[in-house]
């Protein structure tokens, strides 16, 4: 199986408190992988590293077998845990810089997810909900075809019947030379998708592997061993 993702004692730090303490994880091609952990662990510097938007203190990470830097941000379709488009912007303004600003782009393909998540191209960005701004999003990162999709907490505005069809178009919209790394406090809603999971505290990875095996170990479902980790 090839490695897409493969980070070794990566460490980063502010000032004096260290938010990543020594990082080993792979991803692999063609894989779901969930980054578990509860609030302050790590997980979005670890994503921010892996996206090139922050840089690590030390270690190494490689994406491909490229450091992050102008090659990997072009292979890389990272969706924040922050809003970033301008608030005078309407979706099809969004689609247009989203066009121009990455190659691997599909514009085809984001009109048909804009249609799948019942969004109005004409609509303008500060008028949508929190819902329907994080199917905005979803849309402009999935249309890409990237090598890595990196989604920091993408469902958490989305009603529970719209986070089921949203897991499917997730599931769909990638392939086996690509790979997608989420996290996510929705783990009992989300572990369907998971094919390996990594649990993260205190900037350290405490236990790993693939999904499926790990449930058959514990005996338990993946939000049940989370809820275990980290009682």
């Amino acid at each position: 199986m090839d490695i897409l993702l493969k980070s070794s004692n990566l460490k980063k730090t502010y000032f004096k408190k260290k938010a990543l303490n020594g990082i080993d994880l792979e991803i692999k091609k063609g894989k779901i992988t969930g980054l578990l952990g509860p609030n302050g662990s790590g997980k979005t510097t670890f994503l921010k590293i892996a996206a090139g938007i922050l840089k690590q203190t030390s270690g190494e990470i490689l994406i491909d077998g490229n450091k992050p830097g102008v090659i990997t941000k072009g292979e890389v379709s990272y969706l924040p845990d922050k809003d970033y488009l301008f608030k005078w912007m309407k979706i099809k303004n969004a689609l247009d810089f989203f066009n121009d600003m990455y190659k691997d782009f599909d514009y085809e393909k984001s009109l048909k997810l804009l249609e799948f998540m019942d969004l109005d191209i004409n609509s303008k960005v500060k008028t949508l909900s929190k819902g329907m701004s994080e199917k905005l999003y979803l849309t402009l990162v999935l249309s890409r075809n990237a090598k890595l999709y990196i989604l920091d907490e993408p469902l958490g505005g989305v009603d529970p019947t719209t986070r089921e069809k949203i897991l499917d178009v997730i599931l769909d919209n990638y392939s086996e030379d690509s790979s997608i790394l989420i996290t996510t406090h929705l783990v009992s809603d989300i572990e369907r998708l998971f094919n390996d999971v990594a649990f993260i505290s205190d900037g350290k990875i405490i236990l790993s592997g693939d999904a499926e095996e790990l449930r058959m170990e514990k005996g338990m479902s993946i939000d049940e061993l989370y809820r275990e980790v980290f009682k």
